[in-house]
This record gives structure tokens, sequence and C-alpha cells, in this order.
């Protein structure tokens, strides 16, 4: 049985996000809005539930999970010797809509795909997100939807790709529209853009001007 709650009705938000935070702890999966698309979720530290993520997309493991945060500060929790032009980037645009692909800490015990030690982290600017975020904690979150189809726009969207794979539905509304974030890779070092979404290269450019474009 699918279980949807509008944000638009203080009652069915209370209930909603009380029953998505109790399903993303326990390792299922609900869908929730950001600032780009409808993101599928789950606690990014639960046993199985990245792998049951995996699973609803029809995605491998060569394509590993990016996590969302509900605060600038768990960068440093979660990656390893952030240095100041990466902090510069989450500051200019966390919350919203620029994914950091950053070294991992060392001793984080999740499995989110084949990482090679990385991970892909954002802040999303939707106070549903921040919401759910602030009280599970990083959750492991990619595109709503399965993997080669269009991203969901509306949660009937989500619904309609993946069914009774999730447990829980957050309708936040229409998203503002369909691109995704922006993604620079700091990983190695170096700084490149891996990805143009919704922030844009020059905008990137104004706080990181030397940035490496990939063709």
């Amino acid at each position: 049985m699918i279980r949807k709650f509008a944000m638009s009705k203080e009652l069915e938000r209370k209930d909603g996000i009380s029953a998505a935070i109790a399903a993303a702890k326990r390792g299922d999966l609900v869908v929730l809005p950001t600032d780009t698309v409808y993101g599928l979720g789950t606690d990014a530290f639960s046993k199985n539930g990245p792998q049951k993520l995996l699973a609803a997309k029809g995605r491998d493991r060569n394509m590993p999970i990016p996590v969302l945060v509900g605060h600038v500060k768990a960068l440093d929790g979660l990656a390893h010797k952030v240095d100041a032009v990466t902090k510069a980037l989450a500051e200019a645009f966390w919350p919203g809509a620029l994914t950091i692909v950053v070294k991992a800490q060392p001793t984080l015990s999740w499995d989110l795909g084949e990482t090679n030690q990385t991970v892909a982290l954002r802040m999303p600017l939707n106070p549903i997100a921040i919401e759910l975020l602030n009280a599970v904690g990083p959750m492991a979150v990619s595109s709503a939807n399965k993997t080669g189809q269009p991203a969901a726009t509306s949660v009937d969207e989500a619904i309609s790709q993946l069914g009774d794979a999730v447990t829980i539905y957050l309708d936040g509304g229409p998203t503002p529209g369909n691109v995704a974030s922006t993604i620079v890779d700091v990983s190695s070092g170096g700084m490149k853009l891996l990805r143009q979404g919704v922030i844009s290269l020059e905008e990137i450019r104004l706080v990181v001007p030397n940035i490496e474009v990939l063709p």
C-alpha cells in the first residue's frame, strides 16, 4: 500500500514527516521534494537502505548514491581534509543546487556503491527536505525515477515509476524545474566541473575561477 502525505496540510505534514523519519531510519525508502527534482532516499548509514535504493532505481553499484545533509557543518564530518576552496563553495551555494564530490572520511561505515572512497554531498534548499535530514542525519538520496527515465518533478510521477518499492511519499507540490544539481569534483585535489545543472559555470567561476571543465 502506497502512503502519500500532502505537505501543504498541517496535520498530514506532521504525520508524514514522522512516518518518513521512521521509515528512513529503519532502512526503508522515502520520496521527498527537493529544490531540484524529487529525491528517493534512506538513512545513509542504514544496513540495507542504500542497496534497496539502487534496486528500486534499477541502478548498479558503479553509480554510487549521493548524500544529502541538513547543515553546512556536515561537510567537516563526512569529508576528509576539507580545504578552504571547498568550504568556500559550500558557503556560497549551500543550501542550494550544488553537489560537491569530496574524499570521504575513511571511518564512515556506509555502503553507497563503488565510491572509490569519495562521496557526493549536497545541502538542498527545501524546508521539507531539511526537516527530514536534521531528524534522520545524512541521507543517501538519488533522483526519484527509474534509471534512464525522466526525473520526477511531482510526487505522482515518482509513484508511477517507483510504486510500492517506496514506503512513504511526501508530496511537496511540483518542483521548481526538471534540472538536476551542478556537480563539482574536488576529491583529487583539483576542481572539476562534472555536470552543469541549475548553477551555471559562470556562477561557479566567481568562487573558483580556475575550475577545470571536462569535455
